[in-house]
Order: structure tokens, then sequence, then C-alpha cells
């Protein structure tokens, strides 16, 4: 039976309850007095259950789709603003024990060239990306207890916050390795990693095991259980996601939200991010042979709905989706986006050198950082690359509570428009600095809490004239 505070995973993933579900919401998929209801109520932004949630996904009504989209765009400019949050992954290892079918490090797989950085190696990888001028990334890893144990983990992340190039500095470090202890949480807490993020790629524990068929991922209980262990550890900000495509969507999307509320119910907070990655091409993988890969349409869908169920909760997407998919998702409610990304060990470096395959993913969006940028900010968005919020310790609740309040867009808008500048200043093409400045100039007059602008109209003036803090 569903218990959203129990800590055993079958019981907080409870299949009958997301059965029982996902039969109502196919009864109700033409109930427009109810689907009404739902969206007129979740405009207050306070979210809807799984159950509520899964009508909206289910909804066959073109009028009501098209308001619930309508929605996902209001609900998303109203706690977001125009703000999107840039970062870069960094793949340390694809040295894999696992078994999993649908990833390319699984070890059998004998084609993919096994790699590990070295510490100077990571050390040219850091370098590379903060010459882009990235100042977020989102550390990956296969999982493999001889060649990537916690502690080389933790050594490259001292590493990667060691690493100051010119005006290059790393400021904070996600991280995404497999699911482990409440002891070696502890220790990726102490390294002042930002976001614990591990993905459930499915929820239907049937699914899950085939899909993992050997190696230590293999356990759906400790692998679905995993958050609860970070969390105990006192990594307050946790990342979910599930890989759309594995499964039924419908089903998993009920589990995701099943794992959020089983977050906010036991821990006070829900999970700081959702990433919505779908199956996709790589070496000696063949997303044909998933049949249950979802269509563009879904997709946005699913994008759109996450947006209204779980307001409170960021939403990443990944360069496996083109620069078309992307566009269409941004306004309906992801608050995130790689850019200039390699998915190979290595990628960054010796890009140009990346003869053998590496990588865990083809990536479909290949522009580079500065082109994104401008392209984002063509679009009417503000490319940020703040890292304020966990430099300042407005993590878990704290944050949640900041932007349930609306007082997050006091830090985060003016902060965004200063990394940006910053971006400017040091990074961007003669192209993107024309139409940044305008913009920046632009957004800081907008700003509506007056000792938040004038603040931001000192910090800019000081900015102007060369002066650094990094308080971003």
């Amino acid at each position: 039976m569903y218990n959203k505070y129990s800590k055993v995973a079958s019981e907080f993933i409870d299949d009958q309850e997301i059965r029982d579900t996902l039969a109502y919401a196919h009864e109700n998929r033409h109930n427009k007095e109810l689907i009404q209801s739902l969206i007129e109520r979740a405009k207050d932004c306070k979210g809807l259950s799984h159950r509520e949630a899964a009508v909206l996904l289910a909804c066959e009504l073109p009028e009501e789709n098209e308001k619930m989209f309508a929605l996902a765009k209001q609900i998303k400019q109203k706690l977001y603003g125009n703000r999107i949050v840039m970062f870069a992954p960094l793949y340390l290892s694809n040295y894999c024990v696992n078994g999993c079918v649908y990833c390319p490090y699984h070890h059998k797989n004998k084609t993919i060239r096994r790699k590990k950085l070295s510490q100077e190696e990571i050390k040219k990888e850091v370098i590379a990306l903060q010459d882009m001028g990235h100042k977020r990334l989102a550390l990956e890893t296969g999982e493999d207890p001889m060649n990537s144990p916690i502690e080389y983990v933790l050594e490259s992340i001292k590493t990667i916050y060691g690493i100051h190039h010119k005006n290059g500095a790393i400021r904070r470090v996600n991280v995404n390795i497999a699911a482990t202890t409440v002891e070696n949480y502890r220790k990726l807490k102490d390294a002042g990693i930002g976001t614990y993020i591990l993905f459930q790629e499915t929820y239907h524990k049937e699914s899950y095991e085939q899909l993992h068929p050997n190696g230590p991922k293999a356990n759906y209980a400790y692998h679905t259980e995993a958050m609860d262990r970070a969390m105990e550890a006192g990594i307050d900000d946790v990342g979910c996601g599930v890989l759309f495509g594995l499964n039924m969507y419908k089903y998993d999307f009920v589990g995701l939200l099943m794992h959020a509320e089983h977050l906010e119910a036991v821990y006070g907070v829900g999970p700081h991010t959702i990433s919505v990655p779908r199956i996709c091409p790589a070496d000696d993988i063949n997303p044909d042979e998933f049949s249950n890969a979802i269509s563009d349409e879904i997709f946005m869908k699913i994008v759109a709905v996450l947006r209204i169920a779980v307001p409170y909760t960021g939403m990443i997407i990944s360069t496996r989706e083109s620069q078309k998919t992307r566009e269409k998702v941004l306004e309906l409610g992801i608050t995130q986006i790689s850019g200039g990304s390699s998915t190979s060990v290595g990628g960054y470096a010796e890009k140009e050198k990346m003869e053998d395959n590496t990588a865990q993913f083809d990536i479909s969006d290949h522009r580079t950082l500065d082109e994104i940028v401008e392209w984002l900010l063509s679009l009417g968005y503000i490319p940020s690359f703040c890292t304020a919020c966990y430099r300042e310790g407005r993590t878990g609740d704290r944050f949640m509570s900041l932007l349930k309040s609306g007082q997050i867009a006091n830090c985060c808008h003016p902060n965004a428009l200063f990394t940006l500048k910053e971006y400017v200043d040091d990074y961007a093409s003669e192209d993107t600095k024309k139409v940044a400045m305008d913009i920046i100039e632009k957004e800081l007059d907008n700003i509506p809490n007056e000792k938040a602008r004038e603040t931001a109209y000192r910090y800019l003036e000081e900015m102007k004239q060369g002066k650094r803090d990094f308080r971003f």
C-alpha cells in the first residue's frame, strides 16, 4: 500500500498505486469538468498530486491541452522569469561493472574505448571548460569500485575546485554518480558538492531488473532508496529523473512524482531538480530497439505537466535534444540547459583528437557555449552562470521557502545579469557582447525591488571598473 512516509522503496513507489492511478487517469481522459478544475486549482502554484497530474497527462481534449501548455508557460514565467541556468557535464571515467542494456558503458561492450582521467587530465578538461565560460559542472562517471572509487571522485572534486585559470573558476560541482552509502554521501557533502543527481531510469521494478541484469545497479531497492541516504547524510539538494523510453512513459511519470512526494513528506523538501532525458543513439545502443520511445509531442506534454505538478522544482534538459526541441520546451518549464557539451571522457581538452569513442551518448545540439548564449538572448532569455545560492547556503528548504515566497527573484535575477556580464567581459564573441549588454541594462531597469535594483546598479558599475568579488 502506498506510503509516502516510508523509506522502503516498494512502499513509497507502490506498483498497485501507480496502476490504479493510470486506470483512474485513463477513465477521466475526457472528463472536461475534472480537467478544468485541476487546471484552475494549479494556477495557485501549489502543485498537484501524482494522481491529479496523471489525469492531465492522459487528457485527450485538445482545448484543455492548450490550456495546460498556457498554464505551464505562466508558472514558468512567474516563478523563474526568463533565467536559464547554464552547465556542462564532465565525464571522469567510462569504466563500469554494470550490465545496463541501454548504456554503452555496460561492461560487456568491447567496442567502446575505456578511459579514466588522471588528475592532470582533469585539470586540462576544467581549464578548457573555464575558457568557454562555464562555472557549473555535472560530474559523471561509470560505476567501478576499482577504477572509480569514492576516493577518486573526492580527489577529483578537490582538483576541480582548486583550478583558477585567468578569470575562470568552477564554483559549483554537481555530482551524478552511482548509488552509494550514507557514509560516502557525507564525504561528498563535506567535499562541497552542489546537487547530488541520480536517475532512476525506470520505476517499474520488473522492467528495471530486466534492464539491469547484473552489477550493483541491479539492486532496485538500493538504487531507489539512494536519495533517502543522501538526504540523511545532509545533502539537501538532490536531483531525480527517469530515462524516458525505457518503459511506459505514463508509469514512470507517476513514479517520478511519487518519489518527489516521498522526499517532500519525509525530509520537508522535494527534489531540487528533475531531469527529462530520452533514450537516444549511442555506441552499441539502438533506440529503435526500445518500443517505448516517445514522440516530441508527448515529450513536450510531459515537461508541461511536470512544471504544473511540481512548480518549485528546477527542470534540466541536456544536449541529447536538438536545438528545435530544446527551444520548444524552454518556455514550458525547463530551467537549466547544458551548452558546448561533450559526453566523452577527455572530450573538452582533446576535442579535435577524439578518434576512438568514449562517449556515453550522441549529442544532438553541437553548438558552442557562446552560440547557445547568443541564441538564448535572441529568444528573450537571460543565460545565468550564477552559483550564489549554493555558496550562500540557500539550499534545501531554505531555497524552497524563498522560491515559494517569491523572494528568490531578488537574488537570482540580479545575479543572473551579473554573471552574464562577467561572461560577456571574459568570453563572449563581439556579436554576443552587443546583444547581451543591451539586454543587461534594460533588465536592470526592470528589477521591481528598489533595494535590489540599487545594489545591482552599484555592482554593475564596479564590474565596469574591473572590480571582481565572485559573489555570484
